[in-house]
């Protein structure tokens, strides 16, 4: 497996990623995807014999925050790594950004899988998070 820079959007291969882990606001609304991925500061692939089987896609200022918005595997290449060295290769990428944040599926696996990356709940710092959705 190798991670590199995601550099060129493709929707051929970027749509069957979000469809696969089913985030339905993604691939109902495709017209969204090329603007995000063009406006995000970090775009990481992973590659098995040069085929993406995962992204991360981060936002952010690069400096006093970075927002990992986006990290994908597909189901069948889960639990190998991907996600893991995805997150482990923004990190060293952004070594001295103050914080780093994500939102997440608040199920056993998705809280066991960023906290063994050294991410803690908000709640445990004494912060709290807030959303406000956007319609479409």
């Amino acid at each position: 497996m190798t991670i590199k820079p995601y550099t060129q959007y493709c929707e051929a291969e970027i749509l069957p990623l979000y469809k696969s882990v089913g985030w339905r606001n993604y691939y109902e609304h495709p017209e969204m995807l090329p603007k995000a991925y063009a406006a995000s500061l970090c775009i990481l692939g992973a590659y098995e014999d040069e085929k993406l089987v995962g992204i991360l896609r981060a936002v952010g200022d690069g400096h006093s925050i970075l927002f990992i918005q986006d990290i994908l595997v597909y189901p069948e290449h889960q639990h190998r790594g991907i996600g893991t060295a995805l997150v482990k290769a923004v990190l060293e990428q952004y070594p001295h950004v103050y914080q780093i944040e994500l939102a997440t599926d608040n199920t056993e696996k998705t809280v066991s899988f960023y906290k063994s990356l050294g991410f803690r709940p908000m709640e445990e710092i004494g912060c709290c998070g807030f959303l406000k959705m956007g319609q479409f």
